[in-house]
């Protein structure tokens, strides 16, 4: 791996410039998400009322039906929290949107800022948070602004918060009545 921190000093060296912070919020520039992202996101809508809605009735369907229900809504939360649709920087913090959540990082909260092929990496203590899907070749820039507004936001006051559900969490559970409801419809039981 080529791990590299970005150091503001070395880059306006470099550069013979301090980086500038572009008017906030800035939107990261994002490649668009890949179509098998939405797919196997919906997918499972699909393909688990469907097979749920052909079991027999029996105590093993019920199993069935539940395992089911539970891969489907595996692969529906790992399609709907990786790909980022949307990150923006503001003077406070790093927002992301995937299709299942809205996250928000303090910049007070970020320790150390990294390119690693290609992505932008922010350590915060134990844990990294990597914006992956970067247009190609503004990677660097990408890092530079985030370093610079990191900068900015050291006198601010810390605004810290959960990551808030998306769009997505309400189609999760559409997906769980849907699967669940195929079952029970399909053989009377409501």
């Amino acid at each position: 791996m080529n791990n590299h921190s970005v150091d503001p000093a070395a880059t306006a060296s470099a550069a013979g410039r301090v980086p500038r912070l572009p008017a906030l919020p800035w939107r990261v520039p994002l490649d668009p998400a890949p179509w098998w992202a939405w797919a196997l996101f919906v997918l499972p809508f699909v393909a688990v009322p469907v097979l749920n809605s052909w079991l027999w009735m029996g105590a093993r369907d019920f199993l069935a039906v539940g395992l089911f229900t539970l891969i489907g809504a595996s692969v529906v939360r790992v399609a709907g929290g990786v790909v980022l649709y949307k990150v923006e920087i503001t003077q406070a913090a790093l927002k992301a949107r995937t299709s299942l959540l809205v996250r928000r990082l303090a910049w007070q909260d970020v320790d150390k800022v990294e390119v690693v092929d290609g992505s932008v990496v922010l350590s915060s203590g134990r844990d990294e948070n990597e914006i992956n899907g970067i247009t190609a070749g503004r990677t660097d820039e990408v890092a530079q602004t985030i370093e610079a507004a990191r900068e900015a936001a050291a006198d601010q006051p810390v605004r810290r918060s959960r990551p808030r559900p998306g769009l997505g969490v309400l189609l999760v559970l559409l997906y769980l009545v849907l699967s669940v409801g195929a079952f029970l419809i399909r053989w009377h039981i409501i």
